[in-house]
């Protein structure tokens, strides 16, 4: 195939260069990437809109496909905002947002979903488990937040011993939010190659889920307005994360649109090389020590 650029009738220049062999370095494939026919994307905006490193695929679904990032993160923000709100107590709202569980299935669960399973078919290993994992996690809140599971109504308030079946609860379900907060920290580390505005969202997600497994034990303890000043910290952070994810929602959609407006998300992936580039940077006949990098 022939590896120059030809002209449409529309006049938008086209390229039938296939840049997903790989026998292409990342560079040369990032050059030649397109968006909607004719917009070259550079390293940083990659980094902007897929999420994760740039990685070899040996397919062109990039070039045909859509990028499911924002998707998924609408379905993120559109349950993770009224959720931060509602743990901040704002219009006397309050307890654990049982009023949003339709949104939690929907949007955090379904949209998330979707979201993961796209990006595990345009081969974007990082998002595809990050969105899978945090679909799972609205889906598992809604369900504990719905009667028919039986989950917090297990617990019965009604039962002679209420006060011992609600500390019962509230100790066990402070393990997954605790869990959640060590699988964030995971993704902290991984972020650290992807841009500053990733770093501070699963930052923030840390100290959340660790204050609201503060607040839970708390709650067990019968310490309410510890429990309740923890609930806000955590409010206040997951309200910290939503401002980024929404400033991160907009520039990925400005970015595929070619809008004039470019939104900076500091890219991180030119200063913490990834292994294979700091292999391929090795003087050649320099052999690797045992136990060395």
């Amino acid at each position: 195939m022939d590896t120059d650029d030809i002209i449409s009738p529309a006049g938008y220049q086209k390229s039938t260069y296939d840049m997903h062999h790989d026998d292409y370095d990342r560079e040369s494939a990032l050059r030649r990437l397109r968006t909607a026919g004719s917009i070259s994307i550079t390293p940083e905006l990659f980094e902007k809109i897929y999420l994760s490193p740039a990685n070899r695929v040996s397919n062109n679904l990039r070039s045909t496909l859509g990028n499911p990032t924002p998707l998924a993160l609408c379905g993120f923000l559109l349950s993770l905002s009224p959720l931060s709100n509602i743990l901040l107590g704002w219009r006397k709202s309050g307890d654990s947002g049982a009023a949003e569980v339709g949104v939690y299935y929907f949007f955090g669960g379904l949209l998330m979903i979707i979201g993961s399973v796209l990006e595990f078919i345009l081969g974007n290993t990082s998002p595809f488990v990050v969105f899978g994992s945090f679909g799972a996690f609205w889906l598992s809140w809604a369900a504990t937040l719905t009667p028919f599971y039986n989950a917090s109504i297990a617990y019965d308030p009604t039962h002679p011993a209420a006060s011992a079946t609600n500390a019962t609860f509230a100790n066990s379900f402070a393990f997954f939010q605790l869990y959640m907060g060590v699988l964030c920290f995971i993704y902290l580390l991984c972020s650290l190659r992807t841009s500053i505005c990733f770093v501070l969202i699963f930052a923030s997600l840390v100290g959340s889920f660790s204050l609201m497994a503060a607040t839970y034990w708390h709650l067990a303890e019968g310490h309410a307005k510890t429990a309740l000043t923890c609930q806000h910290g955590a409010g206040g952070l997951l309200l910290a994360v939503c401002l980024l994810g929404w400033y991160l929602l907009a520039a990925q959609l400005l970015a595929c649109v070619d809008f004039p407006i470019n939104l900076p998300v500091g890219d991180l992936s030119e200063f913490i090389k990834g292994a294979s580039a700091t292999a391929a940077a090795r003087p050649e006949g320099v052999e690797q020590k045992e136990g060395m990098p």
